[in-house]
């Protein structure tokens, strides 16, 4: 859809269906490495948020996301991402009623110091061609670095994802751990 792509200088050449082979193992490595982090961290730090605080960062992401995203409708990576992220948020909040949601907050922050690096790199810091480009058409245009502003929210909808079964699938063993 023109979105966004690849560099076929930083690429093997092989594909699943249509998309690079690096990439549909990018959604397999870095989920897992996130879940890897998102336990560490909550296993090493025993600081919380509190409900009060984390049920505010909910509050004000989903208003904040939902408004962007239909505000900017006709971008696509913006509308779609802000909007999702926005839904997943509120049913975490208002239907699923998620007690691990502020320990998924807390873990992100330290999730964002890899993916900076990395991402940045991805887009073209240090190196001469980027291998994955935006169509900023399709963005708000808003780089953090070389790094759209809409990427740290499709990552943290992507790792909200995949916590989210990692916690479903922990609380169906019995193997949660208290908040």
């Amino acid at each position: 859809m023109g979105v966004w792509g690849f560099n076929p200088r930083y690429l093997t050449g092989t594909f699943l269906y249509s998309l690079p082979v690096e990439e549909v193992l990018f959604f397999v490595c870095i989920p897992y490495a996130c879940v890897f982090t998102y336990e560490a961290v909550n296993y090493l730090m025993r600081w919380r948020l509190s409900q009060k605080h984390t049920d505010l960062i909910s509050s004000l992401l989903i208003g904040l996301l939902f408004v962007l995203g239909a505000i900017h409708y006709d971008q696509w990576y913006t509308s779609v991402t802000f909007i999702l992220l926005a839904i997943f948020l509120a049913l975490h909040r208002w239907v699923w009623k998620s007690e691990y949601l502020g320990k998924f907050y807390v873990a992100f922050i330290f999730i964002l110091i890899p993916f900076f690096i990395v991402n940045g790199i991805l887009t073209g810091t240090g190196i001469e061609e980027q291998v994955v480009w935006y169509n900023d058409a399709e963005n708000l245009g808003i780089r953090m670095g070389t790094i759209p502003v809409e990427d740290t929210f499709y990552g943290m909808l992507l790792l909200l994802m995949n916590v989210s079964l990692f916690e479903f699938l922990q609380k169906k063993k019995g193997l949660v751990t208290p908040s």
